[in-house]
């Protein structure tokens, strides 16, 4: 449920129930498939009249489909409801610093068409390319309607799905989501690429049936956090709510390229992890450049020193997960990125770290994302998802 605020609302109306109700029937569909008429009347506790006109509406708009008959001992043989998945898809974009991801999945984020490709420096050129690469994508999958696009950013943006800050890209402030709109001719919704992790766990997300309060951490050339507080992602008043990868770690520590110095991302990201590699090196490495991919590999084979960097990586982001933990109190604490492939070394020292800075009584699960799930590509799906499944929006 979302809050009312009573100081500045809109009233319901009568299409504002059908639409509360819609999403109840969708996402009683979705939980509980196959589920029959009558089982989802009583299951929402709706009149079997609203239901049948509700199906009704879906199964025209190609949202549900009605088979496989169960066998009944008397009267007439319930027909069950699926999602149509294979009917209706979703467009998910990863914009990170280094590398653009793109895929067509299906209702459940099961994605049918990847494609990754350089981010360009220009944001024009980006979303050229990135239309360009939608249109191949629709053509190839004719048979499915893409009922919108989803897209994660490593960075914050106002209501109006204006890119605001992004220190890791090279774009200024623009606004991304009308740009992505006329180019694609789409729906497009737009998020941190932190608080998308957030909304992929709670929608697609194995940690807790009940999940409503979590911490999402993403780890990769910066640290982003999202936040799940009640079952809605905070945004805090100006959008910028959950930017703790700028929080001072360490007083004139690191330059970061927000501006500051010593903030938490120059001491617990992919590149710290790199830097910390780096430092103690006699010669520079074979081809010049080494990835945390490359870090975790050798650490994975013995590597000594590259073992120390991902220790140390893990030591500081225990350090700026405990006030967070502290402070938030979230049943779960998820973390994405490229550090989970080393959760047996690294996980441990970040569990320590946060207990031994925390409250006993604030326990939460520390779990990694599995990368092969791909979280921020699910996140992306999970954009769009929300807009058909969950509450509806209210002034």
């Amino acid at each position: 449920m979302r809050k009312i605020d009573l100081s500045n609302f809109t009233v319901a109306t009568s299409e504002t129930a059908r639409q509360i109700n819609r999403r109840i029937a969708l996402s009683l569909i979705r939980r509980h498939q196959p589920l029959s008429r009558a089982e989802l009347a009583r299951q929402s506790g709706l009149q079997r009249s609203t239901v049948s006109a509700i199906i009704g509406q879906l199964i025209d708009e190609g949202w549900v489909t009605e088979g496989a008959s169960a066998v009944s001992a008397r009267g007439r043989r319930p027909r069950y409801l699926h999602l149509n998945v294979e009917r209706a898809g979703i467009l998910a974009v990863d914009i990170q610093p280094l590398t653009t991801h793109l895929a067509l999945a299906g209702l459940d984020a099961r994605f049918v068409m990847q494609k990754s490709w350089s981010t360009p420096e220009s944001v024009v050129d980006f979303v050229r390319e990135l239309a360009a690469a939608v249109r191949d994508f629709r053509s190839a999958h004719d048979e499915i309607v893409c009922e919108g696009m989803g897209v994660s950013v490593p960075g914050r943006l106002d209501a109006a799905g204006r890119l605001v800050f992004a220190p890791n890209i090279t774009w200024a402030p623009v606004a991304l989501r009308a740009l992505l709109e006329e180019a694609i001719g789409l729906p497009v919704v737009i998020e941190n690429a932190a608080c998308a992790c957030a909304l992929a766990e709670l929608w697609f997300g194995r940690v807790a049936e009940d999940l409503r309060h979590l911490v999402a951490v993403t780890v990769s050339d910066g640290v982003g956090v999202g936040l799940l507080v009640n079952g809605q992602i905070n945004h805090g008043h100006d959008a910028m709510a959950g930017e703790f990868g700028h929080a001072t770690l360490v007083d004139d520590g690191h330059p970061c390229r927000c501006g500051k110095r010593g903030c938490w991302e120059q001491y617990a990201s992919n590149a710290a992890g790199v830097r910390y590699y780096l430092e103690g090196a006699e010669a520079t490495p074979p081809g010049g450049r080494v990835t945390i991919v490359d870090i975790i590999r050798l650490a994975q084979g013995g590597d000594t020193r590259a073992q120390a960097a991902l220790d140390r990586m893990a030591h500081y982001l225990a350090v700026g997960l405990a006030p967070i933990v502290a402070g938030l109190a979230p049943q779960a604490v998820v973390i994405a990125g490229d550090i989970t492939a080393a959760w047996d070394r690294v996980g441990p020292i970040i569990e320590e770290g946060v207990r031994a800075r925390s409250l006993p009584l604030i326990a939460p699960r520390i779990v990694p994302t599995d990368p092969a799930t791909q979280p921020r590509l699910r996140g992306a799906v999970a954009l769009v998802v929300q807009q058909h499944f969950g509450a509806p929006a209210v002034a």
